[in-house]
């Protein structure tokens, strides 16, 4: 190619793609410092590097703008000098010159290179001694790669000592012209070989991984890499066939796998791009990231692994061609670089030797870098900073050094058997965060406590619903005559009653009976369904039910003995009021607990009163209740055991126990009251439930006075901020599963700052006391700190298992290996953890595809299986889906059997008489075929948006004011636009929780007294609006007659303005607890 004095070539794909990653700021060079030892010349130096540029033209590029194109074109100007400075550094000692050719490879204060006009390099000659120089040269990476700069000091080697041959070079320009037109070849054999192999190699593969303790970086943050040395094994094994790089390739792969849990692991491994002779010696960027996938069995040896990673290097080495990243691809965020340093030249009694060199034209979060010189290596951790602080990284060379000297003294090991930790370190994890040794009362049963406080402070206020209180004394009396009745009915230990009773001060009545007269009580919710609530019975084998009249309907049949309170009263009257005789022992079951069951049956968690008795000691310390008096508040159903936090602590303790209706803890504005009559110390409530709660600055007027225990789902630092702000109480985050006993870690904002290492939500915190909390990996062993594995429970609070289910019970409760006790067992939660350098434990997720809804617990195989007993349905997926507001919702997407495909309508309805409200898919999606992976496992990216469903419905507009701002309503809770009034907000995807917010809305706009049962009943817009309307006019409602009488005569437009300022002068979101 000729050189004229300008030229506009095409960009190579490599050029593209880094021309998108170039800020100002960043670090996207090639940089090279040469030791000169010798006699030597600074003007011949600089004629050198002065013809080797004017023989490579990529040396002389700039790129250049112009109007209507993305990319610049490359400018190759006839004359572009390089800047060219010296510097003496003869009169400071070694050290001191060392530091500063340090600080100048740097540079950090050079103004990023002008690409447009240039120079592209700039040259510094140091002086060291009379016979010693360091020159250091730097380059746009644009136009320069590792490999370039080798190139680069050898012809200046060769050029000054006039050993350079005049033979034409290979000139950047071609090699961009001919890799474009290669990846353009439609019709080209190998082209679309090579371009299947890359689709085919990462078709099942997720290139994120995500290293421990990661940081969300600035939006536009420069890249500037920062960099640690790590030791190098003393002993590599015999084997390496003298790649060294290989076994330090296999080792940063096989970390990534046991950092991050994932199986499949891509990482990008670096190479030069110079597989074809021609451009062996060319100069420009060449360099491209190859990504190396490798799906991790722990059971292979490393050796195994490292000889598959490198069959698969050479493999992908040989396609290189056809991988071309682009504008729109990103870097893998953790890549392998292997460089060689070459060898000294020498000639005239001056030697050349590259003494450090470093390139940057990938964007890495983290790379390894290996850099061979000889028979020896060195290694360096290189990080982006804007996404790992300096001790995380030092984490990751740790974890890599145990790894690398394990593989290096036994490469036959599985890779799983591999240590990644010191022995302080696994001390650190297994046993000091475990520290939880505290007294308690374990040789008594929970009753027993609340006897205690029942003869200690008999006219204490004990209990409280609504306006009616009951003392201690009252309680226990109460409590007392129902179970002696129990004792007659065959309810002995371990024998399991039924509760079907709504919140309320019966329900705790029931409770206490039960437990008194030595069985153990299991919830059944009363608008559960009749076949749910079937099972059960039928699996606890109870004698007896507890309930009310009103429930009598909701209930199957039962031939054992039913007791309503409200009926069978002067029965009750007639029993004694004493304490029965103590016939359990702590080991017995205190209540049986359902929760969702992947098998599509629902398991019966059994609790015992020592698992009971332990934590309810440990939190009501916690809150310091015994030391004073506390009132604590439950808004939680019993049949989650969510609510058990406030009603344990408080009836052992001494505390007043308040149960809040339902209708009270759905509305801000009841609550609120509520509390101002009565007031709260102590409040355990979900976040969704809080979140609604606070919709407005005035609803932190109905926060406790001295703790707010946050738990059921995981808890925003927004929601701490706003609770913070109010500056009324403590906040604790509370987490446990039913089967370590309602909860087994606690966190108080107060005493703990983890702001160092950002975690995306507040943490789960430590152990309580007798429990222990270990990180593991999938064969149970323990992990670093930092690094996602499996949450595992132990200590007193494990539960006895699930009730009449030994396989299942085998599964999750395990032997526990960490335990001197041959008896102890581990409960493996399935949630996804890690530690935290504090010892407090953040919650990152499922490692299975269970999920919380509104604070229950829901596994998606359980509905899967009730939808596949549908005639209509043939394969049916349930996944979670978060909506706008963040919060957990559920999707079924099916194939029907048979034409017409099953309605929505039908298919919850189906489901209505079989599964709980929170159970049911908010939308239900027919799809002609599930799309599949390649290797046939559902694939949930490629699933289509459950809201294309709602826009292909025959919408009905409103044809009324009323109709109008109920619409407008229901657009605001739900987060849909394409609505009509006769849309049913269940099948729109709303539940109790929304409903409460919708009631609250309708009150606040139409200031009417609707009951939350009005949406129930009249599920559609219009339905309400009737509802609304059939609203007596009295006295009290003069309002909503101004506001109706106002919005007659109006225009459509009028009255949605008039609407509009209702609303938001006085809209009242509240919502629900759990149901």
């Amino acid at each position: 190619m000729s050189q004229s004095t300008t030229a506009g070539f095409q960009l190579s794909p490599q050029q593209k793609h880094l021309w998108m990653l170039e800020t100002e700021e960043s670090a996207f060079h090639a940089t090279v410092a040469v030791l000169l030892e010798g006699k030597l010349k600074a003007e011949d130096l600089q004629v050198a590097l002065k013809t080797v540029i004017a023989r490579h033209e990529i040396l002389r590029t700039t790129f250049e703008r112009r109007p209507g194109m993305k990319f610049p074109v490359q400018v190759v100007n006839q004359n572009l000098a390089p800047t060219w400075q010296e510097s003496d550094l003869r009169s400071l000692s070694s050290e001191q010159q060392n530091a500063r050719v340090e600080e100048l490879f740097q540079n950090k204060k050079q103004p990023a290179f002008a690409l447009d006009r240039g120079p592209i390099l700039h040259a510094m000659l140091v002086a060291l001694g009379e016979d010693k120089h360091v020159l250091i040269v730097r380059l746009a990476s644009l136009c320069a790669d590792t490999a370039s700069l080798h190139n680069l000091v050898r012809e200046i080697a060769d050029c000054y000592t006039s050993q350079s041959a005049n033979e034409e070079v290979f000139q950047y320009a071609d090699f961009s012209a001919w890799h474009n037109e290669l990846l353009q070849q439609q019709g080209d054999a190998d082209a679309k070989s090579g371009t299947q192999y890359w689709r085919d190699l990462l078709a099942d593969f997720v290139s994120t991984v995500k290293l421990p303790f990661e940081m969300k970086p600035a939006e536009g943050a420069a890249f500037q890499p920062q960099s640690i040395a790590i030791e190098v094994p003393a002993r590599l094994p015999a084997n390496l066939a003298g790649d060294p790089a290989a076994f330090f390739a296999a080792c940063w792969q096989t970390l990534q796998w046991r950092l991050t849990g994932q199986t499949g692991i891509v990482v990008g491994h670096i190479c030069d791009g110079r597989n074809h002779e021609e451009v062996a010696g060319a100069m420009g960027l060449f360099t491209k990231s190859l990504p190396i996938p490798y799906e991790f069995d722990g059971n292979r040896s490393f050796a195994a692994v490292m000889q598959e990673l490198q069959n698969a290097k050479s493999s992908a080495y040989q396609q290189q061609d056809y991988l071309a990243p682009d504008e729109t691809t990103q870097d893998l965020p953790v890549s392998f670089l292997a460089e060689e340093m070459p060898a000294e030249r020498s000639a005239d009694g001056l030697s050349f030797s590259i003494v450090k060199q470093e390139s940057n034209s990938q964007r890495f979060r983290m790379q390894l870098r290996c850099v061979s010189a000889g028979d020896s290596s060195t290694l360096e951790l290189r990080y982006d900073p804007q996404y790992y602080s300096h001790s995380a990284a030092e984490r990751v060379t740790g974890a890599l050094a145990g790894l690398m000297t394990s593989a290096a003294q036994k490469p036959g090991s599985a890779i799983a058997d591999l240590e990644i930790m010191s022995p302080a370190e696994r001390q650190r994890v297994v046993a000091e965060f475990n520290r939880t040794a505290a007294d308690y009362p374990g040789d008594k049963c929970v009753h027993y406590l609340f006897e205690e406080q029942a003869a200690k402070l008999p006219r204490q206020p004990a209990l409280r619903f609504g306006e009616n209180s009951l003392t201690y004394a009252e309680l226990n009396a109460r409590a007392n005559q129902l179970a002696h009745l129990l004792r007659g009915c065959g309810v002995k230990p371990d024998v399991v009653v039924g509760l079907c009773l709504d919140r309320s001060a019966e329900m705790i009545i029931a409770l206490l009976g039960i437990l008194k007269a030595g069985g153990a009580y299991v919830p059944l919710i009363p608008d559960n369904p009749k076949a749910r609530l079937a099972h059960q019975i039928s699996e606890t084998k109870s004698p007896a039910l507890i309930t009310e009249k009103k429930y009598l309907g909701n209930l199957p049949e039962f031939s054992g003995k039913t007791i309503c309170l409200d009926r069978d009263d002067k029965m009750l009257a007639q029993q004694p009021e004493e304490n029965p005789e103590h016939i359990n022992t702590p080991q017995n079951t205190v209540y049986v607990i359902y929760t969702s069951g992947s098998t599509g049956v629902p398991k019966g968690v059994a609790v015992s009163h020592s698992n009971l008795v332990n934590y309810a000691r440990f939190m009501a310390r916690k809150v310091n209740a015994g030391a004073e008096l506390l009132n604590f508040a439950t808004v939680s159903t019993l049949g989650a055991d969510l609510g058990n936090t406030a009603i344990f602590p408080s009836l052992i303790s001494g505390g007043c126990l308040h149960v809040i209706a339902y209708e009270t803890a759905m509305a801000r504005n009841l609550f609120t009251e509520y509390v101002q009559r009565h007031p709260v110390d102590v409040l355990k409530i979900t976040p969704s439930h809080l979140n609604s709660l606070l919709a407005s600055p005035e609803g932190t007027s109905l926060l406790p006075r001295k703790y707010l225990i946050l738990g059921g789902e995981a808890a925003s630092w927004d929601l701490a901020r706003r609770v913070e702000a109010a500056g009324t109480c403590a906040i604790m985050n509370h987490y446990g599963p039913t089967e370590a006993t309602v909860g087994c870690c606690t966190f108080s904002l107060a005493e703990n700052d983890v702001s160092a290492w950002a975690p995306a939500t507040i943490p789960i915190g430590r152990p309580i006391a007798n429990d222990h909390v270990y990180i593991l990996d999938q064969y149970l062993r323990p992990v670093a700190v930092g690094v996602p594995g499996e949450l595992c429970i132990g200590g007193t609070g494990i539960a006895k298992g699930y009730l009449n289910q030994p396989q299942q019970t085998g599964e999750r409760f395990v032997k526990d290996p960490f335990s001197n006790d041959a008896n102890a067992r581990l409960y493996r939660t399935g949630d996804l953890a890690r530690f935290l350098p504090d010892g407090n434990v953040e919650f990152l997720g499922r490692i299975d595809q269970q999920v919380k809804i509104r604070g229950f617990r829901v596994e998606p195989a359980e509905i899967e299986t009730v939808l596949k007993k549908h005639p209509g349905v043939q394969q049916v997926v349930v996944v979670p889906q978060e909506d706008k507001a963040g919060d957990k919702r559920l999707v079924a997407y099916l194939i029907a059997s048979k034409k017409p495909v099953p309605s929505t309508e039908e298919l919850r309805s189906f489901l209505d008489d079989r599964l709980p409200e929170y159970m049911i898919p908010w939308a239900f999606v027919n799809l002609e075929t599930l799309p599949l992976t390649r290797n046939g496992k559902v694939d949930a990216s490629a699933l289509p948006s459950p809201e294309q469903v709602v826009t292909e419905r025959i919408v009905i507009a409103p044809r009324n004011p009323v109709e109008q701002g109920l619409l407008d309503i229901w657009r605001q809770v739900l987060q849909l636009d394409h609505l009509g009034v006769q849309d049913n907000f269940f099948d729109l995807g709303g539940h109790s929780l929304l409903a409460t917010q919708v009631i609250s809305r309708v009150r606040s706009t139409f200031r009417v007294q609707l009951p939350l049962r009005s949406l129930f009943d009249s599920p559609t817009v219009a339905g309400l609006a009737d509802e609304i309307a059939r609203i007596p006019q009295t006295s009290e409602d003069e309002d909503v007659a101004k506001l109706l009488r106002e919005l007659e005569g109006l225009s459509d437009e009028e009255a949605e303005r008039l609407l509009a300022n209702e609303l938001q002068n006085g809209t009242d979101s509240s919502d629900s607890g759990n149901r």
